[in-house]
């Protein structure tokens, strides 16, 4: 594989691309920092340069002798092993700055090799193959969002296309928007899920209809704290949403549109295929679009 690396000015001094990921216009979607050159640096300063920009997640990108660039992501308060937007992110700002062209680009995150193509301003990543987990009791999955046991359709579940969540179906839009996460009750949801800190496994709650006439379904992610208290736009969950819906015979359509992020004055927007049938799911890709808003050099320490 070839290797792209390119972003460091000097010492301590790297350049950043701030991308609002899964729109195409300023101010959309979810923001994300993209690092350059700066894959090196230690956990402790990369979560608090994303506590600095209070955004959700930024990644920082390096050399891979596996791939075609190394991307590590980073939470407020930790490093995970793969997130959508700022996979979609990272792809735009390699591409705005001229480092890769359309086709395709292999990234090395810690949930392994990411393939991604690139058509035109569609980026499209190929999360892996979901793993369906545990099915927590119902009523600690809607005591965590504040949720009578009513409002929730189905059997919540644990699924991971490289980050697990909670997958949630909601009766009705009113219940989306009327939630509310309680600290508490999502550390027992956690106990019960295994999460590893309450901040990996908050529900991703879902609607089986668009915010607008042209989604199918409209989600949102609510945050424990250090993050902020809700994600614009998840990726990695539409995958892993997405592949619960196929899975559970909840969406006929082989390839779809979800939204989320409009209650936020953020809205966003995604193209979901499934590989495979819904039986014998082989992977999902996720597809949307990223709008560079801004660029510049940020010095950063080597250690704290």
């Amino acid at each position: 594989m070839s290797q792209v690396e390119t972003g460091r000015l000097e010492t301590g001094r790297f350049e950043f691309d701030w991308v609002d990921a899964f729109s195409d216009r300023a101010f959309g979607g979810n923001g994300c920092a993209v690092v350059h050159a700066a894959a090196h640096l230690p956990e402790a300063v990369c979560t608090a340069y994303v506590r600095e920009t209070s955004l959700v997640e930024c990644t920082f990108t390096g050399p891979s002798e596996i791939a075609d660039i190394k991307v590590r992501y980073f939470l407020a308060s930790r490093e995970i092993p793969f997130a959508g937007h700022p996979t979609i992110a990272t792809v735009a700002a390699m591409r705005d700055r001229g480092l890769i062209g359309e086709g395709e680009v292999v990234l090395e995150t810690g949930a392994g090799l990411v393939p991604v193509t690139i058509d035109g301003d569609l980026i499209e990543m190929t999360q892996v193959q979901p793993v369906f987990g545990i099915c927590p009791d119902p009523e600690l999955v809607a005591a965590a969002v504040s949720l009578p046991v009513e409002a929730i359709v189905g059997a919540p579940q644990k699924v991971s296309t490289g980050l697990p969540f909670c997958i949630t179906v909601l009766r009705d839009q009113a219940a989306l928007k009327a939630a509310r996460l309680d600290l508490t009750a999502l550390a027992k949801l956690g106990q019960a899920l295994g999460a590893d800190g309450i901040d990996m496994m908050e529900p991703f709650l879902v609607t089986l209809n668009g915010a607008t006439e042209a989604g199918d379904t409209y989600s949102r992610l609510l945050m424990a704290p250090p993050s902020p208290p809700e994600d614009p736009f998840t990726g990695s969950a539409t995958g892993a949403m997405a592949a619960y819906l196929w899975r559970h015979g909840l969406m006929s359509k082989d390839s779809f549109v979800a939204e989320q992020g409009h209650g936020l004055g953020r809205p966003g927007k995604a193209r979901v295929t499934r590989i495979g049938s819904a039986d014998d799911l082989q992977g999902v890709k996720v597809a949307g679009k990223g709008f560079v808003l801004m660029r510049g050099s940020v010095d950063l320490p080597d250690q704290l």
